[in-house]
């Protein structure tokens, strides 16, 4: 029985591998009712390593039965230290492996430096997907494209006010940057790229009309919550490609009143209603 029970797990381990990124997404949205991404934004402030590891423990056991992926952001990990990435990895492989984890980072750099970079997160962390910064080109993507399994979010439109800065920006043929970021997409496709890419869409500078002109890619939205997001900029949005809704600091810190998982159940219910799920 026992020698039967792991072959059962290894041809559920061996399947998961050979998933696209999106299928997996996928099966995790439908298995769930929820586009919920929760973020895992920790910001110690004087506890222990221990005790904030307890608490992300916590959060993640909590939030799980609704969350359709988790983001940890590498950022608030690497603010402790090495003993922060440390936790952070050892976090990661107490995800259920049915649930998503995109590693929040927005890399952008050289081929060779970028390069290291995938292997970190890809090979070492064995995340799901990644955010990068497409700004100094398509090439910088070339070292994450070619993972089975694996997906990327590009930079398209962010949440913040300085999106208007670049990302917002017309272009002399009338189109928006942001619609660069998407032509990239479309030619990862073309070119035939074994990992998926998708795009960061901030709520907070979204509407029908923006969704229009990217490609029908999966989409990170992030803004939900306590930056302001509204999901009415949702409406009018025909889509095929799975969508994630992230929220941060909704779960995290506000409503200290509420239990984790309550405040992630009010959020999917709230997306569900938005996205029809």
């Amino acid at each position: 029985m026992g020698y039967m029970r792991s072959l059962a797990l290894c041809r559920i381990l061996c399947y998961a591998l050979l998933m696209k990124y999106t299928e997996k997404l996928a099966a995790r949205i439908s298995a769930t009712h929820s586009a919920l991404c929760v973020g895992l934004d920790p910001r110690p402030e004087g506890e222990s390593l221990a005790d904030m590891a307890f608490w992300l423990r916590r959060v993640v056991q909590e939030t799980a039965p609704y969350a359709a992926a988790f983001k940890p952001n590498i950022a608030y990990f690497e603010a402790m230290g090495p003993d922060g990435l440390r936790l952070l990895m050892d976090l990661i492989p107490e995800i259920p492996r049915d649930i998503p984890v995109i590693l929040d980072v927005k890399r952008g750099d050289i081929g060779e430096t970028q390069k290291y970079y995938a292997k970190a997160y890809f090979e070492q962390m064995q995340v799901d997907a990644v955010t990068l910064n497409p700004f100094m080109g398509y090439d910088i993507l070339a070292p994450f494209l070619n993972t089975p399994g694996k997906g990327l979010y590009l930079l398209a439109v962010t949440s913040n006010g300085g999106a208007a800065d670049i990302e917002r920006q017309r272009l002399s043929d009338g189109r928006k940057v942001y619609q660069l970021v998407g032509d990239m997409v479309e030619r990862a496709r073309r070119e035939g790229a074994e990992s998926e890419v998708g795009l960061v869409v901030g709520l907070t500078n979204a509407d029908s009309r923006l969704f229009a002109e990217l490609p029908d890619a999966p989409l990170l939205i992030p803004g939900l919550g306590a930056q302001g997001g509204e999901l009415d900029a949702l409406n009018g949005a025909t889509r095929t490609a799975p969508s994630l809704i992230n929220v941060s600091r909704g779960i995290l810190y506000k409503s200290p009143e509420m239990s984790y998982a309550d405040k992630a159940k009010m959020y999917a219910e709230q997306i569900r209603r938005a996205l029809s799920l």
